[in-house]
């Protein structure tokens, strides 16, 4: 059955009335800056006192025997080497600052949120079921690839110079990621990267974005021809 242009309009608009897709008032704060300098606090606090990093890795047996959850927030805060939390916060900075500025500050944060804790809690499930107890799982990496993602929508024209040099279409970087990150998985399992994280961001921000947003990344990908 056909539906009728006011039928479109009133299902559109019932769409967005939802809670799901509701609106937030357009703010920005950069919030992104906040992200990176708490980040940047925490590695800070967990190298001057070592232990205290115990208490903010994602851990499945802390979680299960000690009933830890904050884990699921603040894994995403503590990072391992100045290497991890440089890689995670350049990315944060080049990628992070831009979508921000295009979704608003409220909205980013919501999306950066539940993104990291999302593939934590992802990440924790599959480890339980894995009977992989006593990994520890740590970094912004699983956000960030939801920001690397977030951007390739938001900016599918937009070209970034891996290593300052060779010039890659956002969108296919994103499949050049996520390939990297299915064949180590797959192939490398026993990695100290967490690949299977990196992949259920991807994962979630493109369900954020369908859901909560109603923008399917791979359609914008595809009406641009960006996968070339």
């Amino acid at each position: 059955m056909l539906l009728t242009r006011r039928g479109k309009a009133l299902i559109l608009y019932a769409m967005k009335s939802s809670l799901i897709r509701r609106p937030f008032e357009y703010k920005f704060y950069n919030a992104a800056f906040v992200i990176i300098g708490l980040n940047i606090l925490v590695f800070l606090i967990n190298n001057i006192a070592p232990k205290s990093i115990a208490y903010m890795v994602l851990s499945p047996a802390y979680i299960m025997q000690y009933n830890w959850y904050w884990q699921f927030v603040t894994y995403m805060f503590a990072h391992g080497s100045i290497s991890h939390i440089l890689f995670n916060m350049l990315g944060l900075f080049f990628f992070g600052n831009q979508v921000e500025r295009r979704m608003g500050s409220h909205e980013f944060l919501l999306f950066y949120l539940s993104s990291g804790i999302l593939a934590g809690v992802f990440s924790f499930i599959v480890y339980r079921l894995t009977g992989q107890y006593y990994v520890y799982l740590l970094g912004a990496s699983g956000a960030v690839y939801a920001v690397l993602l977030a951007f390739a929508t938001y900016f599918p024209h937009s070209t970034i110079y891996v290593m300052g040099i060779i010039p890659v279409r956002a969108p296919l970087l994103v499949l050049i990621f996520t390939a990297i990150a299915v064949f180590s998985q797959v192939f490398n399992y026993r990695s100290s990267v967490a690949h299977l994280t990196h992949l259920a961001g991807f994962v979630i921000a493109f369900f954020y974005f369908w859901i909560r947003l109603g923008i399917n990344p791979i359609s914008v990908f595809m009406r641009n021809g960006r996968f070339r």
